[in-house]
């Protein structure tokens, strides 16, 4: 590593770069930066770490004791383009200001901790990792929230309802609500917009599968990156949202990966798929098996299914989460696995057939989530499942290959649902969280200060009246 810095603070001299930007996460899952001059760059930034204000960030430090330093990665190094001068950007390690020893409750931490615990386990020795990344490209939004107010407005240029307008030259090409899916153009008018986006992504050394329109008419959009191990999934997670939304905002546009923000059409997941590897080997992987799993892919879903309602306060951590896990819509409501089956949590994709391809995907995540912490959580979940040998099929979970809204009044009683609320989320994860602790992976006070700031968040939407709650009542 310290061959790597100094390569890298040469770089810096003899390339011009005139600013380094350090971007850490905080617990709840936001990006913040701060940037430090090319000449301030020394060996010692690695050592050392860079000072900031731990207690302005939400979930970290309290004011009395807001000293701490970030620890930048040097193999996070990637040149920024929205920058007017010459920058490089690092993502960072935080770490307490006077012993440099890393702080629990940093996310990118947390995950260090996972990936070392599944190593330390036995179990395996590499996990790969690919998201799925699906949001809204609007032309433009308006929100606001006051005692006497709540409203908001978005728009789109493929949207329906803008078939009427007349504002300005009106050529067609408008999407049908839910019919997004694959659109061409005229009718996607975004592909100029996330090809420039994936180009940005591949030439910071992120291999893209595809990109192509979502579900939603106006706008929803996906673009998902291949595998890559554990830490650097999570990095790159991060990295691909800050691209997507600054590409759009570089051209007028803006971009949100909030779950649900247009009411009755389809809502933005982050489906996860995951594998597993021992010396090389893939873990998941029999011929013999359902859908070509082994045992251990079985137990290692028997976990997630099993942990999945205290799982989605991490996946799914935002009120607006459980308005996209509703009927109707691709997004799962019920736990249970399947082949190739979009309606189930966990679905084992049906292209993938050879050994090292065989993944699972969970599916009722969303990008409201703290990457790092929800990976981590999936991970400890899988683990656990393993461990105890979690058999799916014993514990009701299925494979179920029909489509849930199929289901019999029988079977639909008989399968768990998901939580359908981030109330019932929390209720889940106060009543189901040891197996987060093993490894001290996380800690009881991560637990806590999840909760009662999530907890903050929902009383802060139940308690505020609806506007539609004017259209039902207001004549009573």
């Amino acid at each position: 590593m310290k061959g790597n810095i100094q390569d890298l603070i040469l770089y810096v001299k003899n390339n011009s770069v005139e600013m380094i930007d350090l971007k850490f996460i905080d617990l709840f899952g936001q990006w913040h930066h701060l940037t430090i001059p090319a000449d301030q760059l020394s060996e010692e930034t690695f050592t050392q770490g860079v000072p900031f204000d731990a207690s302005s960030t939400p979930g970290f430090k309290t004011t009395e004791a807001g000293d701490m330093v970030l620890i930048p990665d040097a193999e996070t190094l990637k040149g920024d383009p929205f920058w007017e001068v010459k920058t490089l950007g690092m993502t960072c390690d935080v770490a307490e200001a006077d012993t440099k020893l890393p702080y629990p409750k940093d996310p990118r931490g947390i995950a260090k901790r996972a990936d070392s615990f599944l190593k330390s386990s036995g179990i395996a020795n590499e996990s790969l990792w690919s998201p799925e990344l699906e949001f809204y490209i609007f032309d433009s939004v308006n929100y606001q929230s006051d005692i006497n107010l709540a409203q908001y407005f978005i728009d789109s240029v493929e949207a329906d309802w803008n078939s009427g307008m007349r504002s300005e030259k009106n050529l067609g090409h408008k999407i049908s609500r839910k019919g997004g899916y694959h659109a061409i153009p005229p009718l996607d008018v975004m592909f100029d917009l996330r090809t420039e986006m994936v180009q940005i992504i591949q030439q910071s050394d992120i291999q893209v599968r595809y990109h192509h329109h979502e579900a939603g008419g106006p706008g929803q959009s996906e673009i998902e990156i291949l595998f890559y191990p554990f830490v650097k999934a999570a990095d790159y997670t991060m990295w691909c949202k800050y691209v997507i939304k600054m590409v759009a905002q570089r051209h007028g546009r803006t971009v949100t990966f909030m779950p649900k923000p247009l009411y009755n059409e389809a809502g933005s997941g982050m489906h996860i798929h995951q594998r597993l590897f021992r010396e090389g080997k893939p873990l998941f992987f029999d011929a013999c098996g359902y859908a070509g799993l082994s045992q251990e892919a079985l137990y290692y879903i028997g976990g997630l299914l099993s942990h999945a309602p205290s799982l989605t306060a991490f996946t799914n951590p935002s009120t607006n989460s459980f308005k996209r896990l509703v009927p109707g819509f691709e997004a799962p409501v019920n736990l249970f696995f399947s082949l190739a089956n979009r309606s189930a949590a966990i679905r084992i994709p049906k292209y993938a057939v050879a050994p090292h391809e065989k993944s699972i995907e969970f599916r009722p995540s969303d990008a409201t989530c703290n990457i790092y912490i929800a990976m981590s959580a999936i991970l400890m979940a899988g683990i656990d499942g393993i461990s105890k040998k979690i058999d799916p099929t014993e514990a009701g979970f299925g494979p179920y290959d029909l489509d849930s809204e199929r289901f019999s009044k029988q079977l639909s009683e008989s399968v768990q649902p998901l939580p359908s609320s981030l109330r019932e989320a929390m209720d889940a994860l106060e009543k189901d969280y040891e197996y987060l602790l093993e490894g001290e992976v996380f800690n009881q006070y991560i637990i806590d200060a999840w909760i009662e700031r999530k907890m903050k968040e929902y009383y802060e939407v139940r308690n505020r009246p609806h506007p539609y709650e004017m259209n039902l009542y207001y004549e009573a």
